[in-house]
Formats: structure tokens, sequence, C-alpha cells
């Protein structure tokens, strides 16, 4: 089980111990605007799996954060990201921005992809399991998975093996699927945010 530290540590000892205050006392949860423009990769994506991009969920609080849940996200976070190889778009298709279910190897939106799929099978309900765009450090634009829990917002990425919360991550985050339509995307208003630069998905 890859280990986690930081406000991560903080969210499970609370949840281990039964402290609210801990979670509580961090901006766990990201901010989330109105509508904005689906990628173009996940788009494209919806074309070829409709099904995936039907989902319609109803206005509830996020999927209760239990020991048992917590070991499936780490575990699933695990197993794709030692299953999967990292190539670019371009190296496995020839052209960007392909997002698609990964076979043996995959670009970042495919981690995150197949992380999603693999996590709905566990009972996790699509509207918690939202596909998310961000830009890293140095300016290029990153895919991850964030599960909405009780807890707070999770980030699983390909590029750490731990779980973070996701204020605890270095990325800028830009936007995400909506927690009520798979096939819809709103903004992120990351107050943590500097000057962007450099090109996103």
């Amino acid at each position: 089980m890859a280990r986690f530290e930081g406000k991560a540590m903080l969210v499970a000892m609370a949840l281990a111990a039964g402290w609210g205050q801990a979670a509580e006392a961090a901006e766990v949860y990201m901010r989330v605007g109105g509508r904005t423009s689906q990628p173009v990769g996940h788009y494209e994506f919806c074309l070829r799996q409709p099904e995936e991009c039907r989902q319609k969920t109803a206005r509830r609080a996020p999927v209760e954060l239990t020991r048992k849940l917590w070991a499936a996200i780490v575990q699933v976070n695990d197993r794709v990201n030692l299953a999967v190889v990292p190539l670019t778009d371009m190296e496995i298709w020839g052209e960007e921005e392909v997002w698609s279910y990964p076979t043996k190897v995959g670009d970042c939106e495919d981690y995150a992809i197949e992380k999603r799929r693999r996590l709905m099978r566990a009972g996790i309900p699509a509207g918690d399991l939202l596909l998310t765009v961000a830009r890293q450090p140095n300016g290029e634009g990153h895919a991850v998975l964030t599960v909405r829990t009780s807890r707070g917002d999770f980030i699983l990425d390909n590029l750490e093996p731990r779980v973070l919360t996701w204020n605890e991550s270095e990325y800028t985050f830009l936007k995400r699927q909506s927690e009520r339509s798979s096939g819809a995307w709103v903004t992120i208003s990351d107050s943590r945010a500097t000057t962007a630069v450099g090109s996103v998905r």
C-alpha cells in the first residue's frame, strides 16, 4: 500500500480516531464554478464510449470515506500506476490528445480514465470520480482523477505514488468533470494559483 503524508495523513488519522476537526480545518474541497469547455480529448472519448459520458447524478453528499474504501482507492492507484507504462499520445497514436482506456501503455489521462472505471466497479458513484485537468509547476498540462469523499477531494495521479488531498498537490487545478453529469465540465477556482504559463489539455 502506498504511503501518504501531510494533509492526507491527517485525514486518515481523523478517520481512524473519529476526529472531525482535522479534516474540517483544511480547505479539503475544491471550489468549483460554472460550466466550461470540455477537453477535446474527452469529447472524442465520449464519441467512442458514449456510455461513459451519459452518467447523471443528483446533488448529494460525497461518498463516505471508510477504512475499506480508502484501502480500495490506494490499491487501485497503485495497481494502475504499476500496470501501465507511460508513453505520450504521440508515441502511442501518432497524434495528440487521444483519451482512451490503456492496455499496457498510456498517457496521464488514460491512467485517470482506467482508475475511474475500476473505482466505479468497486462501488463509488460516478459523481464522485471526476477527471480533472491541471497544470504542473513546469507549465505543462496534466490530467488526474479527483475522488470526492466525506473527508475531502483526493487526487489519484500517475506521477505521484501517494494519494494526496487536492490542496497538498503542487498542481494548479483548472477544470474537472461535473459531479452531476459526466459529459459536462466545470471550472475550478484554485486560490493557490500563481500566474499561469504554458499549454494545458
